[in-house]
């Protein structure tokens, strides 16, 4: 392993998947703490300059500007957390688990992050995470995935 890689385990990993209930609750822990991280950012920006905040009202005005906006925050947001955390939101922390690269469990690099950031832009991009295992297209465009880390140790 090159020394620029950081692995979360000792020796060899035994990665376990997180069960979809995991990754569901992870997806609506992260969505509310984003909502309210927006509304605390508005909150800011309408105090400090209410122009700006107006100026985002009349998004309304294009039919979709507002679901595309919000999806690009919410994807930069994903991305900008997962990477100050390394792999780890506020709902995996909350849930013990961990985006790892895949097969390796090396903590992924911020590229891979951003990507995975990024990919949750796509339109519909939720419903890839139907299913069971759980394998949505972010970790899919990554290469990395979701595992469980008190059942990965051993």
């Amino acid at each position: 392993m090159e020394s620029s890689e950081q692995t979360i385990f000792d020796d060899e990993p035994n990665l376990v998947q997180a069960s979809s209930g995991k990754r569901f609750l992870n997806s609506v822990i992260d969505s509310i703490s984003f909502y309210l991280f927006f509304i605390i950012v508005v909150g800011v920006i309408a105090v400090i300059s209410p122009s700006v905040v107006a100026s985002f009202v009349n998004l309304k005005e294009v039919p979709g500007a507002d679901q595309l906006l919000g999806l690009v925050l919410f994807g930069l947001y994903m991305g900008m957390m997962e990477i100050i955390t390394r792999g780890r939101t506020l709902g995996k922390l909350m849930t013990g688990t961990a985006a790892v690269v895949s097969e390796t469990g090396v903590t992924p690099s911020v590229k891979q992050l951003f990507i995975r950031g990024i990919a949750r832009c796509v339109p519909f991009e939720a419903f890839s995470a139907l299913g069971n295992p759980c394998y949505p297209w972010h970790d899919r465009w990554s290469g990395t995935e979701v595992i469980d880390l008190k059942k990965s140790r051993r």
